[in-house]
């Protein structure tokens, strides 16, 4: 199969995973229900993913490509630090508290073996976390941060902008957040970490 078709069968499949997780939940996507969701043979599951298991980790993996995409296209524009975060912030938040991260977070949470969350983990680990990072590193640079190191500073940008807004969702105990809400979060989130860290108003 070319490259390019398998890209938009994939996507198929994954859609039709992700409207089974929203009206079923994990334990009730089923390969077999998936398949037939996408119009795809089983058999062509099992070859390219293995089992459940292994869509969903597909579906995290996608996921984290597309939000690698999106920031690196913020970074590519080589704007000062805090204005990298400035835009970055509401971007970032829109896509981790997103149905289809939500939906993913609520499978992990289902998953008694923790092989999803780990691979949600990793997602922070390996693609987000070292962006903010680097940012964070380029502002204590140019003179725009001072107190901590860039991974301390992440840190603490990170869990002011996240939060415990993905538990909440996870559980239904919030409505999913309007963008001006992602907008003031990610405001707040950067001058909470520009008043402990910072040197000038940014």
């Amino acid at each position: 199969m070319k490259a390019d078709r398998r890209t938009k069968r994939e996507s198929e499949i994954m859609d039709a995973a992700y409207k089974l997780l929203d009206e079923r939940g994990a334990a009730g996507m089923s390969m077999l229900a998936v398949a037939k969701a996408a119009k795809a043979s089983n058999e062509t599951l099992y070859n390219w993913y293995g089992d459940k298991l292994g869509l969903l980790r597909a579906m995290v993996a996608r996921n984290a490509e597309d939000l690698r995409q999106q920031l690196e296209a913020v970074l590519a524009k080589g704007d000062a630090p805090l204005e990298v975060l400035d835009t970055l912030g509401p971007l970032l938040l829109e896509v981790l508290t997103s149905s289809r991260a939500i939906a993913l977070n609520r499978a992990a949470a289902a998953d008694a073996t923790g092989a999803l969350g780990a691979a949600l983990a990793r997602v922070e680990r390996e693609s987000i976390a070292p962006m903010i990072g680097a940012l964070c590193q380029q502002a204590l640079d140019d003179g725009a941060m001072k107190q901590g190191d860039a991974q301390s500073i992440a840190e603490t940008y990170l869990s002011l902008l996240i939060g415990d807004w993905q538990i909440r969702l996870v559980v239904q105990s919030m409505p999913a957040p309007r963008k001006a809400a992602l907008r003031a979060r990610a405001d707040r989130a950067l001058m909470l970490t520009w008043r402990l860290h910072g040197t000038a108003k940014p």
